[in-house]
């Protein structure tokens, strides 16, 4: 089954095979998110090939008949890439290749390519051409001239691709030489923990699938300048700014990049430095877009890496976003965390997410009664900076307070006593 569109450009036909691990509702959000993946990297996707199969034909995974039909499916709607939803081995996408005429990608190489786009610091870079140079290696055999034609469109693009026609060695030679850099980069967030550390403040960490509005909440609470866009992984490198609760505490929020569904493993892994933000978080906001028709397959699969970062005992605030898009209010998910419905776009129920952000951080905090002596007053103005003073009096020789204040910064405070 399949369909064609006229359009120009560069043209993409995307291939799905759906086997008996996925049911229909799976495959059918699983191609529409390919599709908005190849919208994202500048394709325009001008057809879909899909078929049914009990498992993989080791050579060209959907079989020789259906290679020859994809070829002339292909060339019918003049395509000059094609998509497949599934990873595909070396030899299948090179037999593909050699069957269609045209070049062949999958899905986690469509997904490197948008990731060298959107990266924008050094870490990102690093991470993504790790990534890339990790995925192509074992690829590299038998491509001989094709590997001339890197560089240039979809799947080839990015900081690792005048690294790719050199040889394995040197390849290898420059994964060892990323993977150190990011050993730095890793002994480097460290360091920045420890001075977090010393200056205990709260680490929320904002989570969610791609173009969940992550982004634009980190933007409506902080007033951050960060990339607001409606594409997938519209940001990859991590934003993190200071956000005052209406408790007078002050916490560090965290934008992470994006999950979607099926994230390649060495994704996970090449990223793992960035996402280390959420393994250090005090409380996850999961950011969830109501308005989209499988809300609740996007919440597990972030439910599924935050599993394999080994973060799903963390404390979690789901965050309904776009309650202004939602037709009907009350076909909301059910959940057993605390939730909260809001609108990043307009404001709707942020107060109502920071009173609970600060609810769920209390258990940090304690009340606490201390005597400064009138020699020591400047621990006085660190009370009132550090924590919630709820009642100061002044005495002969001291002030008696009663604070609400976290127990790090309240022992903090006795040992100066």
């Amino acid at each position: 089954m399949y369909e064609i569109l006229e359009t120009t450009g560069e043209r993409a036909v995307l291939v799905g095979v759906r086997l008996p691990d996925m049911q229909e509702w799976q495959f059918t959000e699983s191609m529409e998110e390919l599709s908005s993946l190849a919208d994202t990297a500048g394709a325009v996707v001008v057809g879909k090939f899909m078929q049914n199969r009990q498992r993989p034909e080791p050579a060209t995974f959907i079989g020789k008949g259906k290679a020859e039909e994809l070829a002339d499916y292909c060339r019918e709607a003049a395509a000059n890439i094609v998509i497949s939803d599934r990873e595909l081995s070396p030899a299948q996408a090179r037999n593909l290749e050699e069957k269609i005429g045209i070049k062949v990608i999958d899905r986690t190489q469509l997904i490197l390519d948008i990731f060298a786009r959107r990266a924008q610091t050094k870490e990102g870079k690093l991470q993504v051409e790790l990534a890339q140079l990790k995925y192509l290696l074992p690829r590299l055999t038998g491509l001989g001239t094709q590997l001339s034609r890197l560089g240039g469109g979809i799947g080839t693009r990015g900081p690792g691709e005048t690294k790719l026609e050199t040889d394995r060695r040197r390849i290898r030679k420059r994964i060892s030489d990323l993977e150190r850099e990011l050993k730095e980069v890793q002994q480097h967030r460290a360091l920045l923990r420890k001075d977090r550390r010393d200056e205990p403040l709260p680490l929320v960490s904002l989570v969610g699938y791609t173009n969940a509005g992550k982004s634009t909440l980190l933007r409506t609470l902080t007033g951050a300048d960060v990339l607001v866009e409606d594409k997938l992984f519209a940001t990859l490198d991590p934003t993190t700014r200071r956000v005052r609760l209406p408790n007078n505490d002050i916490v560090l929020l965290t934008d992470t990049v994006g999950f979607i569904q099926s994230l390649p493993h060495h994704l996970v892994a090449a990223f793992r430095a960035t996402l280390e933000e959420v393994q250090e978080a005090d409380l996850l906001l999961h950011v969830v877009d109501v308005s989209h028709p499988n809300c609740e397959g996007q919440i597990r699969a972030v439910e599924s890496v935050l599993e394999s970062l080994k973060s799903l005992n963390k404390p979690v605030i789901m965050v309904f976003n776009k309650m202004d898009l939602l037709q009907d209010p009350q076909d909301l998910p059910l959940t057993e965390y605390p939730k909260v419905n809001i609108s990043a776009l307009t404001g709707q129920g942020i107060e109502q997410l920071l009173s609970l952000i600060a609810d769920a951080l209390k258990e940090r905090y304690s009340v606490v009664k201390l005597w400064i002596p009138y020699d020591k007053t400047n621990l006085v103005s660190l009370l009132h900076q550090k924590g919630n003073v709820r009642k100061e009096e002044y005495g002969v020789e001291g002030i008696q307070l009663e604070v609400e204040i976290s127990r790090i910064w309240a022992n903090r405070v006795k040992e100066q006593l």
